[in-house]
Order: structure tokens, then C-alpha cells, then sequence
């Protein structure tokens, strides 16, 4: 799976090589998502038809208002050493030029925006680890899309982080309207999405 991407925490160097070397050589089964989520490798199930209908269908909208250089990706790996993660988010959005050449992941500074749709086994990697995770690392902006919150669904965004935690900028319960801001600009409708 190539080098590790990023720089690990001080002090770390050696407990990250080895962190990356068990996630690279984690042999799940096929549609199983493996990731390293607060130093533990983790492995996911494959995601339900609605978890998937509910990317596909963000990503349409998505790509109606990134640039032309920009790409939405749903199996790149985004490396956060800092905190023990990679992770490989339901959609990443990056500048092209990052997903481009050898290797399967990018330093997470580098991304635009990370989209996590809960699953109800491990709601919580989403919701908290890869939440503060992305926060540490600078990513912009963090959309958590959770129909299972609460037994209600709902869709956060975080953005604007700082010190390492994020600040709420929205939350919506499924079926109201959620904007993304520039560099996106797009209005949500978190009613299409399903809720299951």
C-alpha cells in the first residue's frame, strides 16, 4: 500500500509505521472497509444500499458545484498520524492533483471535505474519533450524516476548526435544508436522503 502519508505525532514515528504496516496487511473480507480510527485498526462491514444511495446521491449534488480540478472520491485513504487515524470516508472531496499518482491515501489537511454516513455498528468512530480526528488534522469542513441519532436522523456540519475541535455550524433533522458553504455553496435538501 505504499509509504505512510503525513507526520505522525511526536515521539510516534515507530508505533504509526507499525499501525500502517497491520492496516496494510489486514485481509478483510471483499466490501469491508479497514481503517485505523484512535490508534485501532478497525474493520467495517460493507455499507447498506440506502448508506450507498445516500452517497451517491450527495455526490451528484457535490459535483455540480466543485471546480472543474477537484474530485469526490470514495475509497481514498486520509491519513490524520496525529491522532492515530486513517481513515477512508464515505466521500472525501479534494483537489485532483492529490488523488493523483501512486499510493491510496493523502494527508488530510488536504481535504476540502469529509462526508461520514453513519452505520449502526460503529456510529460512534463517526460521530467522535474521525470527527476529532479530521478537526486536528484542518480538514475545512466535516459533514456527519447519522440516520441513526437519537432514533431521529439528523445531518451535522462541522467547520472552522481550531486547537483541534470543530465548531457546530449546523445541524438539521433529515428532511430540512442544510447549507455548505463556499467554497461550495450549496444548499441540501436532507429530505432525499434515505433514512433506513
Amino acid at each position: 500500500m505504499g509509504a505512510p502519508t503525513g507526520d505522525p505525532a511526536p515521539g510516534h514515528d515507530r508505533e504509526w509505521d507499525d499501525l500502517v504496516r497491520i492496516w496494510e496487511e489486514t485481509d478483510a473480507p471483499e466490501g469491508c472497509k479497514v481503517e485505523i480510527i484512535e490508534g485501532i485498526v478497525t474493520v467495517s462491514p460493507p455499507p447498506s444500499k440506502d448508506h450507498n444511495t445516500t452517497a451517491e446521491l450527495l455526490q451528484r449534488k457535490l459535483y455540480s458545484v466543485i471546480p472543474e480540478d477537484w474530485g469526490i472520491y470514495q475509497t481514498l485513504g486520509v491519513s490524520v498520524p496525529g491522532r492515530a487515524g486513517l481513515y477512508i470516508p464515505d466521500l472525501v472531496v479534494v483537489p485532483r492533483v492529490m488523488a493523483t499518482g501512486p499510493g491510496n491515501r493523502i494527508p488530510a489537511e488536504e481535504a476540502r471535505l469529509v462526508v461520514e454516513i453513519t452505520s449502526k455498528a460503529n456510529a460512534n468512530h463517526d460521530r467522535i474519533g474521525k470527527v476529532r480526528g479530521c478537526a486536528k488534522a484542518g480538514v475545512g469542513l466535516f459533514l456527519l450524516l447519522d440516520p441513526w441519532h437519537s432514533g431521529r436522523p439528523t445531518a451535522t456540519l462541522y467547520g472552522e476548526p481550531d486547537g483541534g475541535t470543530y465548531r457546530v455550524l449546523d445541524t438539521v433533522e433529515c428532511g430540512e435544508k442544510l447549507t455548505l458553504p463556499e467554497p461550495f455553496g450549496l444548499v441540501l435538501d436532507t429530505g432525499v436522503f434515505p433514512v433506513s
